[in-house]
């Protein structure tokens, strides 16, 4: 009898330490996930170390310009550092404030923002017909257009990674 109280007592230890431990946050990492609206499909996910990048690609189909948005990891968000807007083929676009991207993105003409904070846990993307939206994480990029299809939601969501996340993403 003895025994058997042993045995589910060390049981019983381990099934909460393993409880505990798939619950850990540990700090400087983000997981991401990429879901298809309908059918909830998982398009991508991934655990990111703080730093490291994601970049949106896609064309605006209002003002014709290729558009560049692209993020960084930390502590469980996605920071967007830098829009840009440019003409296909054409110069350079000019550099501006990140307090004047807001107006921007709504007034057209190319312009390159770089410096700014925003920080997203959740991000819905409608697919049109045009603008053939990408989203590159590490070495995969993922069509959204071929994946959802016109008229299609993907809604990417952000949160801080656990052990067990971290461990099995490797």
């Amino acid at each position: 009898m003895h025994r058997r109280i042993m045995i589910i007592a060390v049981v019983v230890t381990l099934l909460t330490a393993l409880g505990f431990i798939s619950q850990v946050t540990p700090a400087g990492y983000t997981r991401i996930d990429l879901r298809e609206d309908r059918g909830d499909r998982r398009l991508l996910s991934s655990v990111l170390t703080d730093g490291e990048r994601v970049v949106l690609t896609w064309r605006n189909s209002q003002f014709g310009l290729d558009v560049t948005e692209a993020f960084f990891a930390k502590g469980g968000l996605l920071i967007q550092d830098q829009v840009t807007f440019a003409l296909p083929g054409g110069p350079p676009p000019p550099r501006v404030q990140p307090r004047d991207v807001e107006d921007l993105f709504h007034t057209g003409g190319p312009f390159d923002a770089r410096g700014l904070s925003k920080a997203f846990s959740r991000i819905v993307y409608r697919i049109s017909e045009i603008g053939n939206p990408k989203l590159r994480v590490r070495d995969r990029t993922v069509f959204l257009k071929e994946e959802a299809g016109f008229g299609g939601r993907v809604i990417l969501t952000t949160a801080r990674a656990t052990l067990p996340e971290i461990l099995l993403d490797r």
